[in-house]
């Protein structure tokens, strides 16, 4: 299964729903995550450039997206940005076969 890490930031509104009723971001995302077939990882809420930081695992890349375009509409984020992540096993293939491209004479745009 994929893994995603998907970062974004509370809106105006957002930190006033929050004020105004103090809840459990974590147990409100889940629904919505496994609505859209994922299965949420964790849930951090972080300093810097970003309020939260969500990981999720999912094959289905459709569901996830409409639950991100659903999270959107609500009002009460912005600037979300997803990334796909790899682990170790799945990079180090990757290496391997780019090695293997590489040494069957593959010639780059800029050579």
């Amino acid at each position: 299964m994929a893994i995603y890490i998907i970062q974004g930031n509370y809106t105006l509104d957002g930190v006033r729903g929050m004020l105004a009723k103090p809840s459990d971001r974590e147990a409100a995302v889940r629904p919505l995550i496994e609505s859209g077939g994922g299965k949420l990882l964790s849930y951090y809420t972080t300093t810097g450039a970003f309020d939260f930081h969500i990981t999720i695992q999912t094959d289905d890349t459709e569901g996830l997206m409409a639950a991100l375009i659903v999270a959107s509409a609500s009002g009460g984020v912005s600037n979300m940005q997803t990334v796909q992540a790899f682990d170790q096993k799945t990079f180090l293939a990757a290496q391997t076969r780019a090695g293997e491209v590489a040494n069957s004479g593959f010639k780059s745009a800029n050579q």
